[in-house]
């Protein structure tokens, strides 16, 4: 069975994507659905539960398309006659909760008809960032052509009691917070084996019973959930082979069993344990397929590193570590090629079986992965004469791409919650990277719903526990800022202007009139994992005259009247213009240490930090002529506290900014020291570090681009291109990306001390300017070749 769903899901992955352009037909998005939402009678329907539906219908012929809806809560997969065809919803919220719409004709036949569909409930263990209401499945035919389908009382439905929530205590284990759900502990003794195939015997199933009827946005009276359109891709899946064995323990296993050729044969009555490595870390769904080993338990840890002592140390190095973590459990019924495989994905580099057989043999005849996430597609290429910055530029994509899902994730391992603090820099590098901008504009409009009443976003979502930080509201902003920069959209961008104004208002209304700074605030105040912050939050974020808030507050005022002038809203415009002036001018009055050159954490001037002087550049609350030199205090004071891998990135925009980005290349050996220490993604923070993931870290995939290679929009919509290389000691670059109107390639080379020596192609409608020291070269569609010698 295992084979023939992995086959399934690869054959059929370029159908997914495609399926998910289909249209609804346009009366289903004006009313309520003929289906009903359908659920199993006589549970808990809030309560964790884990439940099969099937419903049998007949075909005089097979058709030319079948085009159906479904959704479910909290979560589905999905077959048609035995083969996997999705799984859903994308997550969101009861407002905005996601159907998909897929066509399965190409797995119909004439005759006998099966579609199933399992659901299931985490309950009190559901992710943090799982919104539910209760249990339930709804599939509505697109048509009347397809309405034998719909969900209603035909239905029928099997309780699984094979499934019980395990590895529930990973934040007293790990002693760090991680909220992703439980694992899954099955008893195959109690699974129905085969259950989506047609031929199974459902005869003793249950017949469903109603919830509520279906309605999308805009209708209903008394909804549980409001149905909207998917509007991103189905989830990429594709095999992945775990690579190495790396430890066993009372059983012989070698790297053959991994190629799913050499099965392993474990004696009856006998404990062992199998580390295995993938050698990079990854998301997976693992599939485990066993057979006979009636009484055994089979014990799946992942992890992204081996810990000694609950230090993690070299990640390459298993010697005297131990795998903590995340955790699922198996035990095998006897039956021959049992597959398990997880409800939801898991993170992992490391895998550990940890096996204690029964009075029967237990035979692993296979053990793999089947990746998923957000199928980018990388379309960006970078390259210069430094090899090094290749393996930066293939981590980078790595940890990108583990922190994509159906939203974006802080970390994949530990939360898998969109926060906006990273998802502006993933955003950046996703429209960089592969053009793709689906999963940022779902991203900001999933944050424009998360506002609480005072005017903020929510620090994350979606989410079932609200948490607000107010400078990731001010993100979003920025966020919606970049959207407009890089893509010609203005109806999409347009829409949210008045929560963006909400955000400012609640700012607004903050600040002291007195000192002309952010007074006291509520909330968290989040700005960077420094270890002088207590708990990420700056002097003078809670108790009042934050620099570093008040001066972002400036930074974003600025991007919001550039929108807002935009778009013929001058008095919003200037207004925000006026106001960060005078909170630049009273912040620099305040904080500014003209002796020692840096920017205070507020007025008192009892605390300097590098994020300050990084902000006040940014902001443009430094004169001009002295934003070079406050910023080589920044790179040079130790004293000062310091950024991390999060906040560099701002550190580059304000290098950028004060015409310093030759120095960006000089900046990359945190990243370097990362590799160094075996990790295969990029960390949450310079060690020791929770998560060895995290999307924040990733913005070299951005900046090598947008600073090395120099492209960015010189007008709003990338209506235009500034190239302003800055290579730093680099002698040659070459990269690519893709721009709405097609591929931006810019080829470098240095001539002589000072030269340079460069070869552009533009799409054929887009202009631009190539900026290099004190010279300007405008630029057209299509190839062009120059050579600047000063």
């Amino acid at each position: 069975m295992k084979r023939l769903l992995l086959h399934t899901f690869c054959c059929l992955l370029t159908i997914h994507l495609c399926a998910q352009e289909l249209p609804v037909n346009p009366a289903l998005l004006k009313g309520s659905w003929p289906a009903a939402w359908i659920s199993a009678a006589g549970i808990a329907p809030r309560d964790y539960g884990v439940y099969h539906f099937r419903k049998t219908f007949t075909l005089a012929v097979k058709p030319a398309s079948f085009v159906i809806h479904l959704s479910a809560d909290n979560r589905y997969r999905f077959w048609v006659n035995g083969q996997a065809v999705c799984a859903g919803p994308a997550r969101g919220d009861l407002y905005n909760w996601n159907f998909e719409t897929v066509d399965i004709a190409p797995y119909l036949q004439a005759g006998s008809n099966v579609l199933a569909a399992l659901v299931w409930n985490m309950g009190v263990h559901a992710p943090v960032a799982q919104v539910s209401n209760q249990t339930a499945l709804v599939v509505q035919g697109d048509t009347d052509k397809e309405k034998a389908v719909n969900t209603d009382l035909s239905w029928k439905v099997f309780v699984d009691t094979a499934y019980t929530p395990c590895s529930t205590d990973n934040m007293q284990r790990l002693h760090t917070y991680m909220v992703i759900g439980p694992g899954d502990h099955v008893k195959a003794a109690a699974y129905p084996w085969g259950w989506e195939q047609p031929g199974y015997d459902d005869s003793r199933w249950q017949p469903a019973v109603k919830v509520t009827t279906p309605v999308p946005a805009g209708y209903g009276t008394d909804n549980l959930w409001t149905l909207v359109p998917r509007s991103i891709p189905l989830m990429e899946e594709t095999p992945q082979r775990l690579l190495k064995v790396r430890r066993a323990d009372g059983v012989a296993a070698t790297d053959d069993f991994l190629a799913g050729t050499a099965p392993i044969t474990i004696p009856a009555r006998k404990t062992v344990s199998i580390l295995l490595d993938q050698t990079f870390n990854t998301v997976a769904y693992p599939e485990l397929t066993v057979s006979k080993g009636a009484g055994s338990t089979i014990k799946m840890t992942y992890a992204e590193a081996l810990f000694r002592d609950r230090k993690k140390g070299n990640r390459n190095e298993i010697a005297g570590r131990e795998i903590m973590g995340n955790y699922d459990i198996f035990e095998p019924d006897g039956g021959v090629q049992r597959t398990f495989r997880p409800l939801w994905f898991r993170t992992y580099r490391y895998l550990q079986l940890d096996i204690t057989t029964g009075a029967e043999p237990l035979v692993i005849n296979d053990l793999l992965g089947t990746y998923t996430g957000y199928p980018f597609v990388r379309k960006a290429r970078f390259s210069s004469n430094d090899s090094s910055l290749q393996d930066i530029w293939e981590v980078g994509w790595r940890t990108a791409r583990l922190c994509a899902g159906e939203t974006y994730f802080d970390c994949p391992y530990y939360e898998q919650l969109q926060y906006e603090g990273d998802t502006r820099i993933q955003a950046l590098i996703s429209l960089y990277v592969t053009g793709d901008d689906r999963l940022m504009r779902k991203a900001i409009h999933d944050f424009y719903c998360s506002r609480v009443p005072e005017g903020l976003t929510q620090g994350r979502y979606p989410s079932n526990r609200l948490q607000v930080i107010p400078p990731f509201s001010l993100y979003w902003v920025s966020m919606l800022y970049d959207y407009w920069m890089h893509r010609p959209d203005d109806a999409f961008v347009q829409q949210y202007l008045m929560a963006v104004r909400g955000v400012l208002d609640w700012y607004e209304k903050h600040i002291d009139a007195q000192q002309h700074m952010l007074g006291p605030m509520q909330w968290w105040g989040f700005v960077d994992w420094n270890r002088a912050f207590p708990n990420g939050v700056p002097d003078g974020a809670t108790d009042g005259h934050s620099a570093v808030i008040t001066l972002q507050y400036a930074y974003t005022l600025q991007q919001a009247a550039a929108l807002f002038r935009h778009y013929g809203k001058e008095r919003e415009a200037q207004h925000y213009d006026q106001l960060a002036t005078a909170l630049n001018e009273a912040t620099y009055r305040l904080c500014f240490d003209p002796a020692r050159r840096e920017m205070a954490n507020t007025p008192e001037r009892r605390t300097f930090s590098q994020h300050a002087g990084i902000m006040a550049v940014l902001a443009g609350a430094i004169p001009v002529s002295e934003e070079k030199t406050v910023l080589q205090r920044v790179l040079e004071d130790t004293t000062l506290s310091q950024v991390t891998f999060y906040y560099r990135f701002y550190l580059n925009q304000a290098l950028k900014k004060a015409g310093m980005a030759n120095l960006y290349y000089g900046q990359l050996q945190p990243w370097r020291d990362m590799l160094h220490t075996g990790l295969t993604t990029f960390a949450e923070n310079p060690e020791p570090t929770r998560s060895d993931c995290h999307a924040w870290s990733a913005s070299p995939d951005y900046d090598f681009l947008a600073t090395i290679c120099g492209i960015m929009p010189d007008k709003p919509g990338f209506a235009a291109v500034k190239i302003q290389p800055a290579l730093g000691a680099l002698q040659e670059v070459s990269g690519t990306m893709p721009h709405p109107l097609g591929d931006i390639t810019v080829t470098l080379k240095r001539t002589g001390s000072s030269g340079i020596a460069a070869e552009v192609t533009l799409p054929a409608s887009l202009t631009g300017r190539f900026i290099w020291n004190i010279s300007t070269v405008p630029l057209k569609g299509g190839k062009q070749n120059f050579l600047i010698k000063n």
